[in-house]
């Protein structure tokens, strides 16, 4: 039996969490079990989700496999940006300073900031009135 060639590279965005595969292929692309273009409607969310690609100049002889749990949809295209860049590192580390350059190796750390007790939200206060 054939062994299946594929790198692995896990993406963290917020709560979103990405399994990211990058096989020998045609270029084919599916999140999810969906299809790239029926998963991420948007042109914004498509062009984050791919940047990682686009950089390392080999789109089209990847396929890329990924499940995306948690999080919104831009959070879950950031993610799978990230997983994108560390399977590709997994794949050529000669990649790395050209990831690295654009900040697609780095984990954007930002979160959600809690709620405070006695306001409204993490800023937003309850309505004041003097009288």
């Amino acid at each position: 039996m054939a062994d299946l060639i594929q790198y692995y590279g896990t993406g963290r965005r917020k709560s979103a969490i990405a399994r990211v595969f990058l096989r020998p292929g045609s270029g084919e692309f599916t999140v999810n079990k969906k299809a790239f273009e029926v998963y991420f409607v948007t042109a914004q969310q498509r062009a984050s989700a791919k940047r990682s690609l686009g950089i390392a100049e080999i789109g089209e002889t990847f396929d890329v496999i990924t499940t995306v749990r948690g999080g919104g949809v831009m959070a879950q295209a950031d993610a799978v940006k990230l997983g994108i860049a560390r399977a590709l590192m997994e794949f050529n580390p000669e990649l790395r300073k050209t990831l690295k350059g654009e900040g697609l190796v780095t984990r954007d750390s930002r979160g959600k900031e809690r709620k405070k007790y006695g306001q409204k939200g993490a800023r937003a206060r309850f309505q004041f009135s003097k009288r």
